[in-house]
């Protein structure tokens, strides 16, 4: 009765063990931190719940609408940062949000997100000659402005968008990053991308689509 006793443990403890291993070819990973270390946790391990979130947000688009995190419950979004009078590495950035939109700008789950780190400069007005230039579709793409320390705030804590940020820790330094960031429909960062390269492009939209297949 004693060995019995013993097997019996030892066959429910492998079945937990296996329950808790997640298929790394077909679910992305969970990013926590700011040095992006990627992170595969099975929704039956107690650090489930526990996974980091984009903090709630509350901004002005290109059309002046209240936008907030409850316009993306439930959706798949990219979210970048950037401003209208950029020379280098935006318009590569728009570009690329453009191609994204045009991808899936008939899929309701899918919805893009940049956010102006020149709001000092970038009124709502300047904003919405941008996304008409863009060609942003509007509820598909939204660009938005709001008080600078909040989208600071936003860009560091919440999508660790900083690069040069986690090196000084000085809130001073202006944000200038060529990150795409792919958050989940509860508002989880699932990959980071360079936005300014093709390859990373595609990269991005294969990861879409995984996520899509978590929403149905």
């Amino acid at each position: 009765m004693k060995l019995y006793s013993i097997f019996f443990m030892l066959i429910l403890l492998l079945s937990c063990k296996q329950s808790t291993k997640v298929d790394r070819t077909k679910i992305l990973p969970f990013y926590n931190s700011e040095d992006f270390t990627p992170e595969w946790i099975a929704k039956e391990n107690s650090n489930y719940s526990k996974i980091h979130k984009i903090a709630p947000f509350e901004f002005q688009n290109q059309n002046g609408e209240i936008i907030t995190n409850k316009n993306f419950k439930g959706k798949i979004y990219i979210a970048d940062f950037f401003f209208t009078t950029c020379p280098s590495i935006c318009p590569i950035l728009a570009k690329n949000m453009a191609s994204i939109q045009e991808e899936y700008k008939n899929d309701t789950s899918v919805l893009l997100l940049s956010h102006t780190v020149m709001p000092w400069v970038d009124s709502i007005k300047k904003i919405k000659e941008y996304a008409t230039e863009k060609k942003a579709i509007d509820g598909k793409w939204h660009l938005v402005t709001g008080e600078r320390n909040t989208i600071y705030d936003l860009a560091r804590t919440s999508y660790f968008a900083d690069d040069e940020y986690k090196e000084s820790k000085n809130k001073n330094d202006f944000i200038h990053t060529e990150n795409f960031i792919l958050v989940d429909a509860k508002g989880r960062i699932r990959g980071v991308y360079n936005g300014t390269l093709p390859v990373d492009i595609q990269r991005l939209k294969r990861h879409i689509n995984l996520l899509k297949e978590e929403l149905f």
